[in-house]
Order: C-alpha cells, then sequence, then structure tokens
C-alpha cells in the first residue's frame, strides 16, 4: 500500500482491514502526512516491486486517486486502475489483469474502499487467449519509445 497526505485516513483504515483479514500488508507509505508530500514518492517505490514480482498487488492512494494511477501506469508491468465500484475492482483483474487499485482517499468512504478492495484481491485473471492477446498488446506498447 501507498498513499500520500490525502489518503493516508484511508490507508490506516484499509490496513486494520487486511490485517485482520489475515494479509500481509506492506505500507510504502506515509508513514506521518504532510500537507506537501508528493503521491510518487510513495506510489512509484510500490509500483517498482509490484512490477519485479516482489508483490501480487498492489493499492494505491491519493486524494482523487488520478495522480496515483497516473504515476503507477508509467512503471511497466503495472496496471493501475482508479476504481469506484465493485464491478471494475474484480472485472479489471479479470479480464484485464489489473495489478494495483487505486483509490482517492478525499472521494471514496471506508465501508465502499474495503468493498472494493476486497472484490480486486479475490479477483483472478481469467487467462482467456482474447485477453492474453490484448495484453501482448499493451505490454508491447510499455516496450516502445
Amino acid at each position: 500500500m501507498a498513499t500520500d497526505h490525502a489518503g493516508y485516513e484511508l490507508k490506516e483504515h484499509l490496513k486494520g482491514k487486511l490485517c485482520e483479514a489475515g494479509y500481509e500488508v506492506i505500507d510504502f507509505g506515509v508513514l506521518k502526512p504532510k500537507p506537501d508530500d508528493d503521491y510518487p514518492d510513495f506510489v512509484v517505490p510500490l509500483a517498482h516491486v509490484l512490477s519485479r514480482g516482489e508483490v501480487d498487488r498492489g493499492i494505491a492512494i491519493c486524494g482523487s486517486g488520478v495522480g496515483a494511477s497516473v504515476a503507477a501506469n508509467k512503471v511497466a508491468g503495472v496496471r493501475a486502475c482508479l476504481i469506484h465500484e465493485v464491478f471494475s475492482a474484480h472485472q479489471g483483474v479479470e479480464d484485464d489483469d489489473l495489478n494495483m487499485l487505486c483509490l482517492g482517499g478525499l472521494v471514496v468512504g471506508h465501508s465502499l474502499a474495503w468493498d472494493l478492495v476486497q472484490s480486486f484481491l479475490a479477483a483472478r485473471f481469467s487467462g482467456e487467449e482474447r485477453h492474453r492477446r490484448r495484453l501482448a498488446k499493451v505490454a508491447d506498447l510499455e516496450r516502445k519509445p
């Protein structure tokens, strides 16, 4: 998990729920929020460990979730998406092999955020040929300048 000051409260709430549910959580910060901290400083290190396969899934939070998504998607192998409803939280994994969920700490309430996280973590990539074909095209884009 990673966040800036604007997502700190939601991150702490979700981290507690995840630990209660038996998940191992690695906290990339922010550990003590400061109004002038910057989401890339926390989201990008999470994206790098995700791209190297050192963690299976990531959750990134900033004020709206948009910046976290933009920053994370600059790292090859990361498929991050801003999600605000349950269908996309699982469908993004099933069809697009989504590996990072982005949330807006100032946008999504605790209850909905927990529902989104549970749906995201429970979902599995279908591996269907059409989905693999599409992901190969996305991977090709990452290799081009």
